[in-house]
């Protein structure tokens, strides 16, 4: 179903646009997946390892409450897989834990300013007027070819 803009739609997520909500959609099926298969690379990773009783120390366990994520996309819901890893470090005795490296448990936003946007529009050429004085076209690049547009990005 699409939506009517004229219709004053009053759905949650409703506020921004249709596009702006697929994107949201695809960045947190997306987000869930990596998380999902970072989860699962852990425990076959650990999966010979057992117990004295012959359990799996590595397993998982549920999930974890949900929580918002910040994204460039706007923000998002997250609900991570819940590990239990039993393993003990030799040296210190502690329990080691499992934490993901693509959303750690403290992160609650991602980086926020590239230096490029997607619309072409080179925020080092934004700011800069061209050669003759006068600032870029909108989402032009002030003469500047794919080659000069790449190096003042940095890319």
């Amino acid at each position: 179903m699409v939506p009517d803009p004229a219709a004053g739609d009053d759905r949650p997520g409703s506020s921004g646009s249709l596009i702006d909500e697929l994107v949201r959609e695809g960045a947190q099926r997306m987000l869930a997946e990596a998380v999902q298969a970072e989860v699962d690379a852990c425990t076959a990773r650990f999966r010979e390892e057992l117990d004295e009783q012959g359990h799996r120390l590595v397993v998982r366990n549920g999930y974890h409450q949900p929580r918002e994520v910040t994204t460039t996309a706007g923000p998002v819901q997250v609900t991570m897989p819940r590990v239990n890893d039993k393993r003990v470090d030799p040296d210190t005795g502690e329990r080691q834990r499992f934490a993901s490296a693509i959303l750690p448990p403290w992160a609650r936003k991602t980086r926020r300013s590239p230096r490029c946007y997607p619309c072409s529009t080179c925020t080092a050429c934004v700011a800069r007027p061209d050669s003759a004085g006068t600032a870029p076209a909108p989402g032009g690049h002030g003469g500047h070819g794919g080659r000069g547009v790449r190096a003042a990005c940095g890319d």
